[in-house]
């Protein structure tokens, strides 16, 4: 599998460890779904998303989002944990403020 670049964050708190724990891969294009699901279940996270190019012209970026097991049509807390920064880096790569991600979830 290529080496991918991920941040572990904690979503809904400041502080580390006491948040929803989130895996976002800053940078999932290219990879199947086989090897995003095996991330997912290597992270032993209760989520972990994939930040993909947008198929909409509207939006900065597409979500994939897998739990250990599967992949979820949506879920909150991984959508939000990966538009907050550091999570919305595609975002800001494309000269855009970080509060102005707009997000397309994968159907």
């Amino acid at each position: 599998m290529p080496t991918r670049r991920f941040i572990q964050c904690d979503v809904f708190t400041p502080k580390p460890t006491l948040g929803n724990a989130l895996a976002v891969v800053v940078d999932g294009d290219g990879l199947t779904e086989r090897a995003m699901q095996d991330l997912a279940a290597w992270t032993n996270l209760a989520e972990t998303t994939f930040m993909l190019p947008p198929l909409d012209t509207r939006a900065d970026y597409r979500l994939r989002i897998f739990s250990p097991v599967r992949e979820m049509p949506f879920a909150g807390h991984p959508t939000l944990g990966s538009c907050a920064p550091p999570g919305c880096i595609a975002a800001v790569s494309r000269n855009r403020p970080a509060g102005c991600c707009r997000n397309a979830v994968s159907e």
